[in-house]
C-alpha cells in the first residue's frame, strides 16, 4: 500500500506568546498526529512558550505539526485518577470534564492554554512545585514518535532514559502523541486563600518561606520598581484546596475571558508606566491579610481572564526571564539592582518557591526560589540586560527556563543544566540524523537550521 505525501503547505509567520522572535515556517494540522508527524520537524501545541521553542529551525522546508485537534480522552481510570489522552488536550479542557468529578491536574501553570504534550516537553510546574514537583513526576506513560521514526510506549518500566529525556525536553526527543497522567482527586473546585502585603524584599522572601513549610500552594507578587527600603515588596499568596464546607455547593463556572479588541501601541508599556501600575497594585491591597474562598481560574490562571493580552506590549512584544536561584544564594536583591540599572521594568512579576529538583533531564526547576519578569522587548537593550541577568544567574548557581528563554547562548546553558549531555546521548540515539529540532534547538544546542 502506497502511502500519499502530505500537502505542501504554504510559509506563514509564527511565533511565541512573547512574540519574540518571528520564524517563517510550514504548517500543518489534524487529529491523525501518527500520520502528520512522520515528516515533521516539531510538534506544537497551543504556542504558549514564550520564544522560539515550539518555532521551526530557520529555513526549514518540513512542516511543524500543530496539535490541539488531537484532544480526545482515550481512557480514564476514576480508581487510580489516571487519565490516558491524546496530547492536543488542552488543561483548560480537561479542567471542564474532571472538576465537576472530583478531579484536577496535579500541576498547573499559569495559564489553561497549555496541551498535556507541551505540559510534558516544557515539564511546567507550578505554585505547588514544592510539594508536587513538575507535572513529570505524575506522568505515567508516553507515546512517541522518534525521530529515527519507531513510535515507542515509554515509561518508567520501558525505556526509562527516553522519558526522562522527553520530560522537559523542549519537544525534541519526539512527537509526544499520548500522555497518560494521574490526576489529582480534589475536595471542591474552590481555593481558600490568604494574601498578605509585605514592605520589602526580605519580608517577602520570609514569609513566602514559611507559607511553604505549611501550605501546599504559595506564590507572591513582587513590585519591581520600587527602590531603596522598598525595593522587591510584595504581595504574598497561600492557597489550598478549599473544603466542600468551605465552598459553595457547585463548581466554579468555567470562564471565558474578556477579549482585548486592539493592539496597544509599542512602548506604552514601559518604565514608567509599569511603575505606576506595580504602585497601584500593591497600594490596593489592604494592609491587613485577606482571606476568603476564590475559584481555581482566579488561584491559577487569573491572566486568562483578558484574551490575547500579550497585546498590551504592541507589535514589538516582550520576553519573559525566568530564573531559579538557590536561596542560600541570597542573591535576588542584587539581581533586581541589576535589572533596574539595566532598564527592566515589569508587572507580571512572579516569585515561587521550588522543591528538589525532578527526574526530567532538562526540567527547570530546583530547590530554590524562582523570579519570572515580562519584559517589553525593545531590541539590542533587552538582549543585554537579560546576559546581564544570566551572568548574575551563573554566579550563583542558577538556571533559566527553557519555555520562556529567548536569548541564552549555548555556553551558558551548558553551564547551567549539568545533565545536558547525559540528554544529548539520550537524544542522539533516537534521533541520531536529528531530524526534530527547532530555533532554539539551533541557538542552543548547536543542531542544523
Amino acid at each position: 500500500m502506497s502511502i500519499e505525501p502530505e500537502p505542501r503547505a504554504p510559509l506563514t509567520p509564527l511565533s511565541g506568546w512573547g512574540k519574540v522572535p518571528t520564524v517563517d515556517g510550514r504548517v500543518i494540522a489534524g487529529d491523525d498526529l501518527e500520520r502528520l508527524s512522520r515528516d515533521a520537524v516539531l510538534s506544537r501545541g497551543l504556542g504558549r512558550a514564550y520564544a522560539d521553542a515550539a518555532l521551526p529551525p530557520p529555513g526549514s522546508d518540513r512542516p511543524i505539526l500543530l496539535t490541539p485537534f488531537a484532544d480526545r480522552i482515550l481512557d480514564f481510570d476514576p480508581e487510580t485518577g489516571v487519565l490516558r489522552a491524546e496530547a492536543g488536550l488542552s488543561l483548560g479542557a480537561l479542567r471542564e470534564v474532571f472538576v465537576p468529578r472530583g478531579f484536577f491536574t496535579p500541576v498547573s501553570p499559569g495559564t489553561r492554554h497549555v496541551t498535556l504534550g507541551g505540559a510534558v516537553a516544557a515539564d511546567i510546574h507550578g505554585k505547588n512545585h514544592h510539594v508536587a514537583g513538575c507535572f513529570g513526576e505524575h506522568v505515567v506513560s508516553l507515546l512517541l514518535r522518534t525521530g529515527d521514526g519507531r513510535i515507542l510506549e515509554v515509561s518508567e518500566e520501558h525505556e526509562p532514559e527516553l522519558l526522562r529525556a522527553t520530560l522537559g525536553g523542549m519537544g525534541l526527543t519526539g512527537h509526544i502523541l499520548e500522555v497518560s497522567v494521574r490526576l489529582e482527586r480534589i475536595p471542591s473546585g474552590w481555593i481558600y486563600q490568604e494574601t498578605e502585603r509585605l514592605p520589602d524584599l526580605d519580608a517577602v522572601i520570609e514569609s513566602l518561606a514559611q507559607a511553604s513549610a505549611t501550605w501546599p500552594m504559595t506564590v507572591a507578587w513582587v513590585d519591581t520598581s520600587a527602590r531603596g527600603a522598598s525595593m522587591g515588596r510584595g504581595i504574598v499568596m497561600r492557597g489550598r484546596w478549599a473544603e466542600p464546607s468551605e465552598a459553595p455547593a457547585a463548581p466554579p463556572k468555567v470562564g471565558r475571558g474578556i477579549p482585548m479588541p486592539i493592539q496597544f501601541p509599542s512602548g506604552l508599556a514601559n518604565p514608567a508606566t509599569f511603575g505606576l501600575l506595580n504602585w497601584a497594585w500593591f497600594q490596593k491591597h489592604p494592609r491587613r491579610v485577606q482571606r476568603g474562598v476564590v475559584s481555581l481560574e482566579s488561584w491559577f490562571w487569573i491572566l486568562d481572564a483578558v484574551g490575547h493580552w500579550n497585546r498590551v506590549y504592541g507589535r514589538r512584544g516582550f520576553t519573559q526571564y525566568q530564573c531559579v536561584l538557590p536561596k542560600e544564594a541570597r542573591a535576588y536583591p542584587k539581581l533586581l539592582e541589576r535589572f533596574q540599572a539595566g532598564g527592566g521594568a515589569s508587572f507580571v512579576t512572579v516569585f515561587k518557591d521550588c522543591g528538589p529538583e525532578g527526574k526530567g533531564m532538562l526540567s527547570f526547576p530546583r530547590a530554590g526560589t524562582s523570579l519570572a519578569l515580562d519584559i517589553p522587548y525593545a531590541g539590542e537593550s533587552t538582549r543585554a540586560l537579560c546576559r546581564d541577568l544570566n551572568r548574575h544567574v551563573l554566579d550563583h548557581g542558577g538556571r533559566v527556563y527553557l519555555a520562556k528563554d529567548a536569548f541564552t547562548t549555548a555556553d551558558e546553558l551548558r553551564a547551567m543544566y549539568p545533565r545536558l549531555d547525559e540528554w544529548t546521548a539520550v537524544r542522539r540515539r533516537f534521533d541520531p540524523e536529528l531530524r526534530i529540532r527547532s530555533a532554539q534547538s539551533v541557538r542552543v544546542f548547536g543542531d542544523p537550521a
